[in-house]
């Protein structure tokens, strides 16, 4: 059995629909931050999807995110190794400085800008030091919870034309697609401990807006490029945060399809609910 902490998010609803034998769990039904061995009885392997998410108010709540982000994993990894089972950390690219202008590797220098993606490579060290893995992702979508694409799908219908930052770059993940891969990881557990896996390729917030409007039939011109010093946020968003999969394919596992046809397929997944009544804004 495959435990799944944080299993209620888009990640773990993905990653139960594709294995029967994964038990995915809340953090109500199991708390990260007090985790012990006992916790983890009849797991063959675990899967942790439990994070704090909220990125701007991980500003002013460092010591919570710290809990969820680096005490958590740590304590997962620790009681993981004790048991002998393997244990796998999803991490983030917020991890790096996102001053970069290529590909980010598994062996570049880190050097999170922000209070969550410090609390997450504390948590990334503690589960290395412990002898777990560490995949890190970006941008990621689902059917399930929010992100992006159902925003954006949400403003469609209620704006006539909207603004989206053009200055930051990355590689948006389709949740199903990350599950089948850590599933993989799973059943292969190579010698490499950190990993990246995303989606292939890289756009901007605003190509990925126009990508989402096509893909709801509506026209792409009603989304207009912005910078990111328009929208100014709490928390600093790393402005290049694409992930290199050289490690994750050297590994002997599967690349993740392509951003731009996952997005499609993920349409007809049903990550935006079929639209009833009056049509959206033209």
């Amino acid at each position: 059995m495959i435990l799944v902490p944080g299993g209620r998010g888009q990640l773990g609803h993905d990653l139960a629909a594709l294995s029967a034998d994964v038990r995915a769990v809340s953090s109500a039904e199991l708390d990260v931050t007090a985790v012990t061995a006992a916790d983890l009885a009849g797991a063959s392997a675990v899967i942790n999807c439990a994070a704090y998410t909220a990125v701007d108010a991980a500003e002013t709540d460092e010591e919570r995110a710290y809990a969820v982000n680096a005490v958590g994993p740590g304590l997962l990894a620790q009681a993981c190794a004790s048991l002998g089972i393997p244990m796998i950390q999803v991490s983030t690219d917020y991890v790096f400085s996102g001053d970069g202008d290529r590909p980010y590797e598994t062996t570049d220098p880190v050097g999170p800008k922000s209070a969550y993606g410090r609390t997450k490579l504390e948590g990334e060290q503690r589960v290395l030091d412990a002898g777990g893995y560490v995949v890190r992702t970006s941008w990621l979508y689902g059917v399930h919870g929010s992100n992006f694409v159902k925003t954006m799908a949400a403003l469609e219908s209620s704006r006539p034309a909207l603004s989206v930052v053009d200055d930051q770059a990355g590689a948006p993940t389709w949740s199903h697609d990350l599950a089948a891969g850590l599933l993989e990881l799973v059943s292969v557990l190579p010698e490499t401990r950190l990993l990246h896996a995303t989606g292939g390729g890289q756009t901007t917030w605003f190509r990925f807006a126009q990508a989402i409007f096509e893909e709801l039939g509506a026209d792409p011109a009603r989304v207009r490029p912005c910078t990111t010093a328009d929208f100014p946020r709490p928390a600093p968003r790393p402005a290049y945060s694409v992930l290199s999969g050289t490690a994750w394919a050297a590994a002997g596992l599967r690349p993740l399809p392509h951003w731009r046809s996952a997005l499609s397929e993920a349409f007809r997944a049903g990550v935006v609910a079929p639209r009833t009544g009056a049509a959206p804004l033209e």
